[in-house]
């Protein structure tokens, strides 16, 4: 059986009066609108990577209450697969900021109804999928 690699991410969704928190990217990583979140490190797990990531990237600070599982992605690619875990939170402690300022120029509030046309590919997807109720879907890359 061949081998291939196998990443483990995860991001958040995280809402507030029909809007979502999304990161603006800065021109060299792409220039487009994503959502907070990281690589889930080995001796992490998921909630507490999100936890993490969301502070590191947003400074926002989250509570494994506050975390509630709603989309699971499998990505694939010629050589590897990616899975990403999406969470959903309402509450959190802080005020969000761009705290990666190489990464991300931005933090920024967007009604659902009106996002950026440069929102990356794979959060469209997940969010489509997400409004649908769907708890899993998969993309090729």
């Amino acid at each position: 059986m061949a081998k291939f690699n196998v990443s483990l991410k995860a991001r958040l969704i995280l809402e507030d009066r029909g809007r979502i928190l999304l990161l603006k990217q800065t021109k060299p990583n792409g220039g487009n609108y994503s959502l907070v979140g990281g690589t889930i490190e080995r001796k992490e797990y998921a909630v507490e990577s999100l936890i993490r990531e969301s502070f590191e990237e947003a400074g926002i600070e989250l509570t494994p209450a506050d975390l509630t599982l709603v989309h699971v992605l499998h990505k694939r690619y010629k050589k590897a697969h990616r899975i990403v875990l999406y969470f959903r939170a309402h509450h959190y402690e802080g005020e969000p900021e761009s705290r990666e300022r190489k990464k991300f120029e931005n933090v920024e509030w967007h009604p659902y109804g009106d996002l950026p046309p440069n929102l990356t590919s794979t959060v469209r997807h997940v969010l489509k999928a997400y409004s649908r109720g769907r708890l899993y879907s998969e993309m090729e890359k």
